[in-house]
């Protein structure tokens, strides 16, 4: 039988590929879909910042009534260091009704139905409205240099002609009031890391000080975590609430309502502890605090310490937007400098393939609502944004209600069922079929 109608072959042959990155190691894993691939008869091109870690660009040409779109998704994978697994997590282990392995959800899956899709298509002659370029990744998990960023920067040239992609987060199940919703990213949230120092009078460790350096940085850690940043209702935020407040009933649709109304919001995100956590990130500028440097000596207290932040832009906001609420929270005597941060975007949305793949999904399960979503952290699809390309993070999996997609990434026991994994590579058949009719 032909692999694109095995999905759980393929993904379990995917994980066997141990691409831990760092290092990364992708090559092996990545010749092996590009054999598929040819084989099958598609074009195919690797690309590569270093040849031990190759990017590969696979094309079906369309009929030239729709622009192209991109299929991007990355085979790299987080570490399992010091995790105890229920089984090897580069053993592709199909048990219990599910595939267990490290990158079952992140994003081996995605790949899997991508290429399925792929080679379905090639194998059953339907030629797409737009050209359709399958671009399968290395290195997102530590930044995408070697990766979707390096292309966009020295390749930009193999996107021409290309308007939307659909990559990683969206479109698999999350239920709410009882009531299955299927969320389609349409938006993510920026990074933009930051530096505080503090300085105080430094001396001799027997001569404690109190209004030092040290002291003061505890200080701004209290504040970080004891105060927020200001409510913010973004159009992607805002479309999804109000999906979910509709389709909802009683008390959790008030609730939610409620997260729309600014002031209310950050009474509610206060006090209602786990039950709106996923919102929390959805409605403001985040930061966390990572890493702490100061002192050199045990015996001297240091005059300075620098503390860095992990901070998340909304879309339609910038660095110096970022840098004002924060030093809105630990004070003016505070220096607040930004490291890095990914270009801003103006906010603004293009909602044209939304129907579609809500389509998809509800002729596959009508049960199911699809909203619009916006990831709280960053994926590849912000370099390929720069290119003008809409992302929709549409990896389509239908799961049980006791099953946490997000509790699954990056942690021990990574897992995907079976049926969900079908059930996804289908919807992406059905979604390449429909695009641009």
């Amino acid at each position: 039988m032909k692999i694109y109608k095995q999905p759980a072959e393929l993904l379990k042959n995917l994980i066997r590929f141990d691409t831990t990155n760092p290092p990364g190691n992708e090559a092996a894993c990545i010749g092996y879909l590009a054999g598929l691939l040819e084989e099958a008869g598609i074009e195919t091109k690797l690309v590569a910042k270093d040849e031990k870690r190759p990017n590969l660009i696979a094309r079906l040409p369309g009929d030239g009534s729709a622009p192209g779109l991109l299929l991007q998704g990355h085979v790299d994978v987080v570490t399992t260091a010091n995790q105890q697994w229920t089984h090897p997590p580069f053993a592709g282990i199909e048990a219990d009704s599910f595939i267990w392995g490290r990158g079952a959800v992140d994003m081996k899956s995605a790949v899997t139905m991508m290429v399925c899709a792929m080679l379905r298509m090639k194998a059953e002659n339907i030629t797409p409205a737009g050209d359709i370029t399958l671009c399968i990744l290395v290195d997102e998990e530590a930044g995408g240099n070697f990766g979707a960023c390096f292309l966009v920067e020295e390749h930009p040239y193999l996107f021409d002609g290309i308007k939307y992609d659909i990559g990683e987060f969206g479109g698999f199940t999350m239920y709410i009031g009882g009531q299955k919703f299927y969320p389609i990213q349409l938006a993510e949230k920026l990074q933009c890391q930051m530096r505080l120092t503090m300085r105080g009078p430094g001396g001799h460790g027997s001569m404690p000080i109190t209004d030092g350096a040290m002291a003061r940085l505890g200080q701004v850690l209290h504040d970080l975590t004891s105060r927020q940043p200001p409510v913010h209702i973004t159009p992607v935020t805002k479309m999804m609430i109000e999906g979910l407040a509709d389709h909802t009933g009683g008390s959790t649709s008030l609730i939610l309502r409620q997260l729309l109304r600014p002031r209310l919001a950050e009474i509610l995100l206060s006090n209602t502890g786990e039950r709106l956590k996923p919102f929390f990130p959805l409605l403001r500028n985040t930061v966390s605090p990572t890493i702490v440097r100061g002192g050199e000596k045990i015996n001297v207290i240091p005059s300075e310490i620098t503390l860095d932040l992990d901070g998340r832009m909304l879309p339609g906001f910038t660095p110096e937007i970022m840098v004002k609420e924060v030093k809105a929270i630990v004070g003016p005597d505070i220096k607040v400098e930004v490291l890095e941060y990914d270009p801003p975007d103006d906010g603004r949305l293009d909602m044209a393939l939304f129907s579609m793949l809500a389509g998809v999904l509800r002729t596959l399960d009508p049960d199911g609502v699809p909203l619009p979503y916006m990831l709280p952290a960053v994926s590849d699809a912000r370099f390929f944004a720069r290119l003008g390309i809409q992302h929709y993070g549409f990896t389509p999996l239908n799961l049980p209600p006791d099953f946490n997609f997000m509790a699954t990434v990056h942690a021990v026991d990574e897992r995907v069922p079976v049926e969900a994994l079908q059930f996804g590579a289908e919807a992406m058949f059905i979604a390449l079929q429909r695009y641009g009719h």
